[in-house]
């Protein structure tokens, strides 16, 4: 079972899902619209938990030529190991349920997941021809046991990323106006209370708040454009994450009709692509 649906055109998809005439139909038809200037296609995603995680890595590795230069550093998979040498409380990291296999060891289950993601991200880079790269996205979308594996990676890259903040922001040092967000929150005032009350439960019981969003971008220093349809004609109708990204960071593009659930578009128009 595909997690991220074939394409469709993008217009017929709106009609489809928005037929009335209340304002937020309207609205979400010009929404729509304006998203049609740019691509003319929608893959909807599978609407779990992981939606805001399965989005971004999807249109990441479609559109991936090479892996990311912090990816191939010696330290990548040691991540799991330094953090817990440091930090006792990451040993209650809630991980993904193994088919039928018993828990190893914590840094060693996360090593084993950030070797995988960078082996796919690797291997997908590498593949030259946009349509067998393409096969190679579903084909690992349609993998649940690979595929939840890459969304604990990404979790635990999240979480490295904050605790890098943190220890940023105490140390004096110039940090994002977000990272000061995330952590001004009751429930997350240090990394701790974050893993606890927020990255342990994505995916099983809640899915990205905004502010994750640009934890989730500067673990992966990629931006993450969105169109938010519900605010169209404002000026948030496309966010960025970060708002002001760095300029060598690649851009993926996602869809969400209520900053919960995320669909990707696809196939930018000709006029766009020149």
């Amino acid at each position: 079972k595909l997690s991220v649906a074939p394409e469709m055109d993008i217009m017929e998809y709106c009609r489809k899902e928005w037929r009335g005439n209340t304002p937020v139909a309207k609205r979400m038809r010009k929404g729509y619209e304006a998203v049609a200037q740019k691509f003319t296609s929608i893959r909807r995603v599978r609407g779990d938990n992981y939606c805001a995680l399965r989005a971004t890595l999807f249109q990441a590795l479609s559109q991936t030529s090479q892996l990311p230069s912090w990816m191939q550093s010696e330290d990548f998979t040691m991540i799991p190991e330094n953090l817990l040498s440091k930090y006792d409380w990451i040993k209650q990291w809630q991980l993904k349920e193994k088919l039928g296999g018993k828990m190893g060891e914590i840094s060693d289950e996360i090593k084993e997941y950030l070797i995988l993601l960078r082996k796919k991200w690797k291997n997908i880079s590498e593949i030259e021809d946009p349509i067998e790269k393409q096969e190679a996205c579903d084909k690992l979308f349609k993998n649940e046991e690979e595929e939840y594996s890459l969304y604990e990676a990404l979790k635990f890259l999240m979480l490295n990323t904050a605790i890098r903040l943190y220890n940023d922001d105490k140390n004096g040092k110039r940090v994002p106006v977000f990272s000061w967000l995330l952590f001004a929150r009751d429930t997350s005032s240090n990394p701790r209370q974050l893993m606890h009350n927020h990255l342990n439960h994505i995916g099983h019981s809640g899915g990205l708040e905004q502010v994750e969003m640009f934890l989730l971008a500067y673990a992966l220093q990629y931006t993450i454009q969105v169109y938010r349809l519900y605010k169209y004609s404002t000026d948030e109708f496309i966010t960025l994450y970060p708002n002001d990204p760095e300029e060598d960071w690649p851009v993926v593009t996602l869809i969400t009709e209520d900053d919960r659930h995320y669909n990707i578009p696809v196939r930018m128009c000709q006029e766009t692509v020149l």
